[in-house]
């Protein structure tokens, strides 16, 4: 993507701007295809869906990085900032209690709804009657952004509401694992080669070197077959990672109190 898409005199990105750059890439790619897409067969909210929605994830993606997974510095995510590659507003909101999973700042403005309120998607579900229980905001398609327990995961029940810095982070976790496995798997040949190889040249048949039973606290168990296999299974783990995370994002990480201004 451009260093910045209004200022072709820009700085160039910090150090570790290119862990990011992939994922902001393909959004930027996303959010260009579906402004230029027909609208024909679409209410006029709807057609706005989309930019909302890859507006919250694309910011998701950098505050998770930054404040719940510390995966890029504090340079990098000020140039998110500075930049507007980002909602700086949005993600202020986030730093508030009861605010965590907001999908839009236009949501909660009550001059954009009837009666001085809020949006259907910011009343907890527990609190909605049977009627309103799949009720979504008409200009952002949120199914309910409010905190607390019995909230959907996916607040916009597509694509746009997965949390990829959790994906990504257990995709990295995924390949770690597998990368110590076959360097397990390779230095347990070696070792069963070289048995054979002092058996063959007649070393004797006392204890040797390579007599060793305690292969299995020297590499470990060989993990289960099938161990994060299929999509389903990493996204339920990269779920299970954001969940824990942001249980103690405010314990572990840089306190995110600091209000920021939208650039």
């Amino acid at each position: 993507m451009s260093v910045n898409r209004w200022d072709p005199k820009a700085k160039k990105p910090p150090a570790g701007f290119s862990y990011l750059a992939p994922v902001l890439s393909a959004l930027e790619n996303e959010l260009r295809d579906k402004v230029r897409e027909s609208n024909a067969g679409k209410r006029n909210t709807e057609s706005m869906w989309p930019v909302q929605q890859i507006n919250w994830q694309r910011s998701r993606y950098v505050y998770d990085m930054y404040y719940t997974y510390n995966k890029i510095s504090k340079k990098v995510y000020d140039y998110c900032i500075k930049n507007k590659l980002v909602d700086a507003a949005l993600i202020a909101k986030w730093k508030k209690p009861g605010y965590e999973r907001l999908c839009s700042t236009y949501v909660i403005n009550p001059s954009n709804y009837k009666f001085g309120t809020t949006s259907i998607c910011r009343v907890p579900l527990k609190d909605r009657g049977p009627e309103q229980m799949s009720a979504m905001d008409p200009t952002t398609g949120c199914r309910g952004c409010a905190s607390g327990d019995g909230q959907p995961r996916n607040i916009f029940g597509n694509k746009y509401g997965q949390n990829l810095a959790a994906v990504q982070v257990a995709r990295e976790k995924r390949m770690e694992e597998l990368e110590r496995k076959r360097q397990r798997e390779e230095e347990e040949e070696e070792v069963e080669q070289h048995e054979r190889h002092e058996q063959n040249a007649g070393g004797g048949e006392g204890d040797s070197e390579t007599d060793d039973d305690s292969d299995d606290e020297d590499y470990g168990p060989t993990p289960a077959a099938g161990v994060w296999a299929g999509g389903s299974k990493l996204q339920e783990e990269s779920e299970r990672l954001a969940e824990g995370l942001n249980d103690e994002e405010h314990d572990t990480h840089e306190q995110p109190s600091k209000k920021l201004k939208a650039s």
